[in-house]
């Protein structure tokens, strides 16, 4: 997990050197005429469907749906998908509920773009067009480079169909800013994670995918119970069940939504809640200046991802190989 981490800056690199095919994608899918856009992913890839779905609402201004694959595998119902945009996002490539949705989409009309790291697998062949994210074989059964990869295949993919010039340059920067992240050292977070019952990770917007991303780490890796939900979220149900013993890691991006998550933190601080928080001028978490609010999230996974697998190994557990998990074909 640890070297896989560090090959994460070597992945968007790659990845951004492909972006003549990924314009190319963009001139043939004609994003004028569709209705909306279906993202479907599971796991870590849901949580980078996650993300795509806030840059696609903001940025091309298309409403975003997330696929349920099992309305076509177990209820055998397929929708009306025609001229809509359908991205599957899959490491492997392989899962059978995935294949089927794509084909479905597919047969339904749909723009169907498949972002993986197998190009060689059935969901890949299934779809219209293929964005590759190659980062080659991931060992640990926890997903990292690929998941970071997934995230910036999508928003490279969201760049080229808006035309982002913005978007374009802050993911130029993205591969030295991964690189530099390797050197931020969260583990102050280990001695709450330590009396922890469990865990509550927040962000808004462009962060959500990210805070999903890491509680799933958290329980995978470290064992501990962890849900990962919008810092909005978090001003009203889940807040009962907040306590010295459930830590909070919070992400804040300096856009829109800044204001309100600036102001959850000082209430929380307020009432003596742990709060780990990265970015904006109180943030307590080590962090890089400020850059573009969609690339952001993608490099607060690194630091997150490594103070994950060092705290693990502190406690004797092995973060390549959890319980009862095996690396998986996101077969659910």
């Amino acid at each position: 997990m640890a070297s896989e981490i560090g090959e994460s800056a070597d992945v968007v690199a790659k990845i951004t050197r492909s972006r003549p095919a990924m314009r190319d994608i963009a001139q043939q899918i004609g994003i004028g005429s569709a209705p909306l856009c279906v993202v479907c992913g599971r796991g870590s890839s849901g949580h980078a469907g996650v993300f795509l779905r806030y840059l696609v609402e903001t940025r091309l201004r298309l409403p975003v749906s997330a696929s349920a694959p099992s309305v076509i595998t177990a209820f055998r119902t397929p929708l009306m998908l025609r001229r809509a945009l359908f991205i599957v996002i899959s490491q492997s490539g392989r899962s059978p509920d995935l294949i089927a949705a794509t084909r479905s989409a597919r047969a339904a009309g749909a723009r169907t773009i498949a972002i993986v790291n197998a190009t060689s697998s059935p969901v890949a062949d299934e779809a219209e067009f293929v964005v590759p994210i190659e980062a080659g074989r991931e060992h640990s059964v926890a997903a990292t480079k690929t998941v970071i990869g997934s995230m910036a295949a999508g928003a490279g993919l969201v760049a080229e169909l808006a035309q982002d010039r913005a978007l374009r340059s802050a993911l130029d920067r993205l591969p030295e800013r991964l690189h530099r992240a390797l050197a931020l050292d969260w583990s102050e977070i280990a001695d709450d994670l330590a009396k922890a019952s469990a865990v509550f990770v927040a962000a808004r917007g462009l962060g959500l995918g990210s805070a999903r991303e890491i509680a799933l780490k958290l329980s995978e890796i470290l064992r501990l119970p962890s849900i990962g939900l919008s810092a909005a979220e978090l001003q009203h149900g889940p807040r009962a069940a907040l306590s010295s013993r459930t830590p909070i890691l919070m992400m804040r991006l300096m856009d829109e939504t800044a204001a309100t998550v600036d102001a959850l933190a000082e209430e929380l601080r307020e009432q003596k809640i742990a709060l780990h928080l990265c970015g904006g001028p109180h943030g307590s978490l080590p962090w890089l200046a400020e850059d573009d609010p969609a690339t952001d999230p993608i490099t607060m996974l690194v630091p997150a991802y490594r103070m994950i697998e060092q705290t693990a190994r502190a406690r004797g557990f092995d973060p390549d190989r959890p319980p009862r998990l095996s690396k998986i074909t996101e077969t659910f």
